[in-house]
Order: structure tokens, then C-alpha cells, then sequence
């Protein structure tokens, strides 16, 4: 039967010469087993300031890595302070671990002083532009992944998974009808009181009607819904495709042969294209609600003269602009928020960076094809 060997306590000896020199002698075992014991000593000790001191390690019985650099950092502690102290009794053995601690020791910390230049803020806005131009191809090869497997599907209608997007609608569309109904209601009512406090002055508070009804629902019913979709149902698409990026999930499904863009995309961006209009829809109607609520209580106009001036102020064409923009609006959101989530490397400080960034690529985006889709359909007159 083998024996297992039993540690020996670390020492240390503190001796003087009468001179200005000063002894440490260490003996036992400086192993990771008694580290703790060997720094609860060392603190206890109390060197002279004004004495050259000499670190004797001859007597160690066992030395390892956790021994070694408890010693070095010691050492490094009263150089710090002032002192000049030297090893003795080191073997070649030991002195090649005491290198490779010292080639391993961290550098002091050293902040950086960036200042401005003209140079550096070129190399700045070019990295940025070539991160733009690498997350538009990301964006494009998603784009043109997805028309394949659209295509594959419209073939073959029973690879459509039809129980994903049914999840994903009701996450993305059912989930989020409190909140957007809300929203809008409140931005409704928001227009009506300020548009009234200002037109009241010049005794035209009844086309606060035409102003609210316009307003939200050629622009801000779709703008706002998409807005809050980006926040709440694009992060939650990023963040579910990040953590399965993070568990290798992703692989695995490439490993088994099935497409990434069939399986976890296309769900999510066709639920998200269904969802958008009807939100809007909906947005619409709980703006103009609050709008009639208040224009009746700060205007005093009722709800039969706002519903007669609502009607003869808008057509069917001023709901149809702003039900068109919704489909596009979605299908960018659906594909930052796959691009990003895509893009997730091995940590949660990815994970969180790529959900911040698909959130505000998104909301950007969205106003950007908003503003487009103001500029075509007021060159074809509509």
C-alpha cells in the first residue's frame, strides 16, 4: 500500500548580520497545498525599510508554481517600495521557473491616450464604412438564401413550417397588441391636445381631426408599430438566435443537413410580415380613438362631428400608404435581427452587443424606408 507523502509546513527565518544586510530564510514546502498557510506568514513579517534584504530559498524542500510566484511576488512588493532584494540558494532547476514567472508577469497598466487627429478619425469613419458595407452583404446573402428556400417552398408547400410561424406570430403579434395598442393610443391623444392647443388660437380646432387622422394614418401608426416590434420582437430574434449560436445549435443543424434559413429564419420573417400590418392596423384604430377622446374632452367637438370630419378628411387611400410600408418595414427588422443574432460569437458580451445593434440598426433602417417611401409616393402623386 502507497503512502501518500505529508506536507511540511512552510518556515521562515528572519536573521540580521549587524550590517545593512538582511536575511529571509524560507524552508518546508511552498507548494499550492500550503500556499495559504506560506502568505499567512509572510504578512505577519516585518522587514526593515532601510536593510538590503536577501530572500534564501536553499532549504525549500518542494517548490512549484504557486510557491514561486508567491516568492516573486513578494519580491516584487519590496522592490516596490524601495528596496533592493536579491534570491540566493536558487538551483539551476528553480531558477528556470523563477524566468519563466518573471517573462510572465503582467505589464503595469498603462491607459490609452488617444488624441484627436485627422488621420485617426479617416481610419475611424473608414472601419465604419467597411463594417457597413460587410453588414450589407450579410444582409443580401440572408436576402438571397431566403428567396431560394422560398422558392424550394412555393415547390414544395409541405417543407413550410407552418407550427413555427404560428409560434412566431403569436409571439411577435398577439404578445404584442397590448403595448402597441397603448402606445398609440396615447400618441393619438398627444397629437390631438397639442395640435388643438395650437389651432385653437386661430379657430380652426376642428381640423385637428384632419391632422390626427392624416398624421397617424399615413406615418406615425406604421413608423411607431415598427419601432416597437424592432425593440421588442427583433431583440428577442436576435437574442433566440445568438443563444443558439453561443450552445453550437446552429451547428448542429448544419451538421444534420438541414438549412439555418429554412428552419429559423424564414419562420420568424414571414410571422414578423404578418404580424406588422395587423399591428398597424390596430395602431391606427387606438390612435384615433385616443385622438376622438380628447378632441371631444379639450375641444368639445363629439364623437359624430369627429367621425364626419375624420371621414370626409381621409379615403381609403391614405390607410392603404401606410399599410404598404409595414411588409418592407418587417422584412428589414426580420433580417437585421437574423443577421445579428447570426453574427453572436462565444460570450454574453457578444450576445448583448448584437441585440443592442440589430435594435438600433433596425429603428434606423426603418425610418430610412419610411423616408423613401415618402419620396415615391409623392413623385407618383399620391
Amino acid at each position: 500500500m502507497a503512502f501518500l507523502e505529508k506536507n511540511i509546513a512552510p518556515e521562515m527565518q528572519l536573521e540580521a548580520d549587524g550590517s545593512d544586510h538582511q536575511f529571509l530564510a524560507l524552508s518546508g514546502d511552498w507548494t499550492v497545498s500550503t500556499i495559504g498557510d506560506a502568505e499567512t506568514e509572510l504578512g505577519k513579517l516585518d522587514l526593515a525599510k532601510d536593510r538590503l534584504t536577501c530572500i534564501d530559498v536553499s532549504k525549500i524542500e518542494h517548490l512549484d508554481t504557486s510557491g514561486a510566484w508567491l516568492i516573486h511576488r513578494t519580491r516584487g512588493r519590496l522592490e516596490f517600495s524601495g528596496r533592493k532584494v536579491g534570491l540566493t540558494g536558487v538551483s539551476p532547476v528553480r531558477q528556470m521557473l523563477f524566468d519563466e514567472i518573471e517573462q510572465h508577469h503582467p505589464p503595469s497598466y498603462k491607459p490609452e491616450r488617444n488624441g484627436f487627429s485627422i488621420a485617426g478619425f479617416l481610419e475611424a469613419t473608414g472601419r465604419q464604412m467597411v463594417d457597413v458595407y460587410k453588414d450589407g452583404l450579410a444582409m443580401l446573402h440572408i436576402l438571397g438564401s431566403l428567396g431560394l428556400v422560398m422558392s424550394t417552398v412555393l415547390l414544395q408547400p409541405k417543407r413550410l413550417r407552418s407550427i413555427s410561424i404560428a409560434v412566431q406570430f403569436d409571439k411577435s403579434c398577439i404578445g404584442a397588441v397590448p403595448i402597441v395598442a397603448l402606445m398609440s393610443f396615447l400618441i393619438g391623444a398627444i397629437i390631438s391636445q397639442q395640435g388643438g392647443f395650437y389651432l385653437k388660437q386661430f379657430g380652426a380646432d376642428i381640423f385637428v381631426v384632419d391632422l390626427a387622422g392624416i398624421l397617424v394614418l399615413r406615418e406615425i401608426g406604421v413608423i411607431l408599430t415598427a419601432i416597437m416590434v424592432a425593440g421588442r420582437s427583433g431583440s428577442a430574434f436576435t437574442a433566440e438566435l445568438g443563444s443558439m449560436r453561443m450552445q453550437e445549435e446552429i451547428d448542429a443543424l448544419h451538421v444534420i443537413g438541414l438549412s439555418v434559413t429554412e428552419v429559423l429564419v424564414l419562420p420568424r420573417i414571414l410571422a414578423l410580415m404578418i404580424a406588422l400590418p395587423i399591428l398597424t392596423f390596430i395602431a391606427d384604430i387606438a390612435a384615433l380613438f385616443g385622438s376622438g377622446l380628447i378632441t371631444w374632452a379639450y375641444l368639445d367637438i363629439p364623437p359624430a362631428a369627429f367621425l364626419t370630419q375624420l371621414q370626409a378628411a381621409i379615403t381609403m387611400e391614405t390607410l392603404v400608404v401606410g399599410l404598404v410600408k409595414a411588409p418592407f418595414m418587417a422584412l428589414i427588422v426580420g433580417l437585421i435581427a437574423c443577421v445579428e443574432g447570426l453574427k453572436v460569437e462565444g460570450s454574453s458580451e457578444s450576445l448583448g452587443r448584437h441585440t443592442t445593434m440589430s435594435v438600433v440598426k433596425a429603428i434606423f433602417l426603418v425610418i430610412v424606408v419610411d423616408g423613401i417611401f415618402a419620396v415615391f409616393f409623392a413623385a407618383i402623386g399620391v
